[in-house]
């Protein structure tokens, strides 16, 4: 039987299946900021059951897995939809399209829906959208014992926040995060490191390693120079991104960190939880007296590290994946190359990341330092590290990373 296409218009319906499976895909060719898609599963009032009946990025499917969400790519997405196991009282599969940052849909270009089954497949470009930041853009729905799909291409005030509430979804504000509410399902927390986890798993999925797990560590520079770095903000926001590789990445999704200058310092492990102001309740910055001091001592940090690693809490089954950010200044190449290659036996991967113009030593020479077993480490400087988007950062973060992890694999230094 041949395969019966069509083009929906706007407000326009047609039938696609009365039983069996339904693929609904979103791609879109360029946006400046990123679009998140999502299904609501409502009932004949419009609202969903409840919260675990919003499938998006961050709850891959529904309790039934009638629906199950799949991120093809940065830009588009897929949803499988089982029409036979949808739960009885669900009516409608609510399709939608949200855009975050100072962007409307107007920036977004080649916004297309396509819905197939076994016999049909149903195309939706989305054409009309203008000054809106959320979008209803199609609906499956039952009628007479079959399921259509519906072309709605309608705006929405607000982002995903309004959109999901609109459509009976609790869902937590930032300041409430912290607040328990017992013997209550939990809401759904739309978080800044919720955002960024989903630009992790893509730049992941890119290196087929989405599912490999390491323990995370995150190195903050805290000498004189990054004064400025810490007063606007800059390395709370680098503090975020790192975080949220551990959300993904750590078993647990505990990152641990540590400051240094002169002197080094283990700071308190945090999750996904906590992240709000935790450079300025736990460092918040450098410090001349009573503090770490304002100078450059790299090896005092990376000897802390490996001891915590490599002694206090050694694990063969599980790689470390160490982000250090430093602005530069730095001088004692010796020691840390030194300390690189003793390291070079262990299962930890140090990736450097300068966020200063400053000398960048040894660190710009790690592709040529002898010596190692095996290439552990990485360095790649931003001039700006608030310029740089979240896609370049984290592609640039598991260049090396992943080459390495199947090298100490195969030496038997991870042990799955």
């Amino acid at each position: 039987m041949a395969l019966q296409s069509l083009a929906l218009q706007t407000g326009g319906n047609a039938p696609i299946a009365q039983e069996g499976r339904v693929e609904v895909k979103m791609k879109w060719l360029r946006s400046l900021h990123d679009v998140d898609i999502t299904c609501f599963l409502v009932e004949e009032n419009g609202k969903v059951p409840n919260d675990d009946y919003m499938v998006f990025y961050n709850q891959s499917a529904d309790p039934s897995r009638a629906v199950q969400f799949h991120q093809l790519n940065d830009k588009s997405v897929s949803f499988q939809i089982k029409l036979d196991e949808l739960p009885s009282q669900i009516e409608k599969c609510v399709f939608t399209a949200t855009i975050d940052g100072a962007s409307t849909f107007q920036d977004v270009e080649g916004c297309t829906l396509v819905a197939s089954s076994e016999a049909t497949e149903i195309r939706y470009d989305v054409t009309d959208a203008k000054e809106e930041k959320a979008l209803v853009v199609a609906e499956l729905y039952r009628y007479n014992g079959t399921f259509k799909l519906r072309g709605v291409g309608r705006g929405f005030n607000g982002g995903l926040k309004p959109l999901a509430e609109a459509h009976g979804v609790t869902v937590e504000d930032e300041e409430e995060a912290e607040v328990e509410v017992k013997q209550e399902p939990p809401k759904i927390n739309l978080t800044k490191i919720d955002l960024l986890k989903k630009q992790v798993v893509i730049s992941l999925q890119k290196k087929n390693i989405e599912h490999e797990k390491a323990r995370v560590a995150v190195v903050i520079d805290a000498s004189g120079s990054m004064t400025n770095l810490f007063s606007k903000g800059t390395v709370q926001r680098a503090f975020e991104r790192a975080l949220a590789v551990a959300a993904h990445m750590d078993d647990d999704g505990v990152l641990d960190v540590w400051f240094f200058g002169d002197r080094s310092m283990r700071a308190a492990s945090v999750t996904e939880n906590d992240f709000e102001d935790y450079v300025k309740r736990t460092y918040p910055a450098p410090k001349f007296f009573r503090g770490l001091g304002v100078g450059n001592n790299e090896p005092a940090v990376i000897k802390d590290i490996m001891k915590k690693y490599t002694k206090e809490e050694p694990r063969e089954d599980m790689p470390t994946y160490v982000l250090f950010f430093s602005d530069g200044g730095i001088y004692k190449d010796a020691e840390i190359s030194l300390l690189l290659k003793k390291a070079s036996n262990h299962n930890i991967f140090w990736q450097f990341i300068g966020i200063g113009k400053a000398n960048y030593g040894i660190l710009q020479k790690l592709d040529d330092l002898p010596g190692r077993v095996v290439d552990n480490a990485d360095f790649f400087p931003f001039d700006d590290l608030d310029k740089v988007s979240d896609e370049d950062l984290y592609n640039r973060l598991f260049n090396e990373y992943p080459s390495w992890l199947q090298e100490v694999k195969r030496r038997g230094m991870v042990r799955s």
